[in-house]
């Protein structure tokens, strides 16, 4: 088995059964915020797409890139589909020309021509990428290896359960906006970075030690940015905050906790897969690629000036009445949304810089009173700050899920009162009637299941399921003093009264071990 390194979390498998060429990503994303690092652009993409089967994991745009799909990709390539709860992936990759499309069985596994197997797990909860997310097992001539990309399952036995695996691709580095949007001091904002830097690292550790494959493969990030405007987010400025670590301090870090399997992928990087042996070639040497990181990104800095130019130029539509539009968009959800609702529980406040940046135009949307309105001089426990014309350009297009564009692309702040509120994104990810609904039916079941089933954990006994996201507390939950910290999320409960100490909405049941210790947290 041939595995080619295309950029980010792209890769070309190539089999004597056929070829896969998974989530190619090129053109900058969310508002040409974020550019694939290395950069790709420069592949012989028109042989690098002539492929038997094309596999997109999830709609986040750096994994799906709608005009490089177009251009590039062989459209009789058949399209390996996650079983997700809406349409939209399949009916975008229809507008883009695709019509053959092999509809996946989630945990499933399919053998397709000449021998070749694959399995794909997709992920269904709404705070899942854009209601869904997936990974990616393929097996050929006894060769596996899984393709986890970004996603985050809560049990990695389901592909264990398939065989060794041989090449295991996984997330490590961030892809998130926390905490460097927060309107928060320095020193603050660098403590929260590192934790949150630190237990991206552990996660993947868990994920790596879960699995036990013969060689990892650190993809899916980081990103670069390249806007003078967000040029501070590149890991070159010796921020231990920093939360976008490349493929370089991945295999530092590795190191660290006795990886020794690690196999790092540029764009044209070549790896010769066997179930014994691995031997991998690259365009350049890697370390001193990564040695000379910022000479890089300058150079690219510079060559993609233009594009970044063109696509601000494309921003600004000033005919359109934004808070008109916005009330016609978003108050029928209001009026249908249940839990959603329940869940922000406050006012949501907006506030819209002026093309000059001279004046700010304040809106905020009501969740308790089911409306978009001016801002009253209220106070709010949720604010987001950025520039009219990104909004503007939502509404223009029809943006249906403002985490998948205005807040990945990191040109906003944020300000809260309290704890994190995965409601606040999981409402403004649903800007559609298929999607809310959807979102509504799955907090509504949520709701009502009931986990009896119970792990113990440091002195605790504690539920199996973490309330989040369900994950396996038994496998995922650390247990300091009366603190327990699911690694999976970084979430975190007070074990004595059960309440979340990260987000609203969540509680866990939990009581002492031993009869001496009757009361329990409900």
């Amino acid at each position: 088995m041939r595995i080619t390194g295309t950029g980010h979390a792209s890769m070309r498998i190539d089999t004597a059964a056929g070829s896969i060429l998974c989530d190619p990503w090129v053109n900058p994303a969310y508002f040409a915020s974020w550019f694939p690092f290395p950069d790709n652009s420069q592949l012989d993409w028109e042989s690098l797409g002539d492929v038997d089967y094309l596999y997109v994991s999830h709609l986040h745009r750096d994994h799906f890139d709608a005009e490089h799909l177009k251009r590039f990709i062989n459209k009789k390539a058949t399209v390996l589909l996650p079983e997700y709860p809406t349409s939209q992936l399949e009916d975008e990759l229809r507008e883009l020309g695709f019509t053959s499309f092999f509809k996946t069985k989630s945990n499933e596994v399919h053998e397709l021509d000449g021998g070749l197997k694959v399995m794909i797990q997709a992920l269904i909860s709404p705070t899942d990428g854009p209601i869904g997310d997936s990974s990616l097992w393929v097996e050929h001539d006894g060769v596996r290896v899984l393709n986890q990309n970004d996603a985050r399952p809560t049990d990695l036995s389901t592909f264990a359960e398939l065989g060794h695996v041989h090449a295991h691709m996984l997330q490590f580095s961030g892809a998130i906006w926390y905490p460097m949007v927060y309107e928060l001091p320095q020193a603050a904002k660098t403590a929260f970075g590192k934790q949150k830097r630190d237990r991206q690292f552990d996660r993947t550790w868990r994920y790596i030690d879960d699995l036990k494959a013969d060689h990892v493969f650190p993809i899916a990030g980081p990103p670069c940015f390249l806007d003078d405007e967000l040029w501070q987010f590149n890991d070159i400025h010796g921020d231990e905050g920093n939360i976008f670590p490349d493929q370089s301090v991945f295999m530092s870090e590795y190191a660290k906790v006795g990886g020794t399997n690690g196999v790092v992928l540029l764009p044209g990087s070549v790896s010769e897969l066997t179930t014994g042996s691995i031997e991998t070639t690259h365009p350049t040497d890697v370390d001193e690629f990564f040695a000379d990181k910022q000479a890089h990104l300058e150079e690219m800095r510079e060559r993609k000036a233009p594009i970044i130019a063109a696509e601000k130029a494309s921003w600004r539509h000033p005919e359109i009445d934004v808070l008109g539009e916005l009330k016609k968009r978003i108050e029928p959800l209001l009026e249908e949304s249940i839990y959603l609702a329940k869940g922000v529980g406050g006012p949501v406040r907006f506030d819209l810089l002026s093309y000059d940046g001279e004046s700010v135009e304040s809106i905020v949307v009501d969740f308790p009173g089911k409306q978009v309105r001016p801002y009253a001089d209220e106070k709010v426990r949720y604010r987001f700050k950025t520039q009219r014309e990104l909004i503007e350009h939502l509404i223009f297009i029809d943006e249906g899920d403002w985490v998948n564009s205005l807040f990945l692309s990191c040109r906003f702040s944020a300000a809260r009162i309290g704890q994190y509120n995965e409601f606040v994104y999981a409402f403004f990810k649903c800007l559609s009637e298929e999607r809310l609904q959807y979102a509504e039916g799955w907090y509504d079941e949520h709701e009502k299941s009931v986990d009896a089933e119970d792990t113990e954990l440091g002195g605790w006994t504690v539920q199996r399921r973490c309330p989040h996201l369900k994950a396996d507390l038994s496998r995922f939950g650390i247990v300091d003093g009366n603190v327990l910290t699911c690694q999976l999320h970084g979430w975190k409960f007070d074990l004595p009264t059960g309440r979340c100490l990260t987000s609203v909405g969540h509680k866990i049941r939990a009581e002492k071990s031993g009869a001496d210790m009757p009361a329990r947290a409900e």
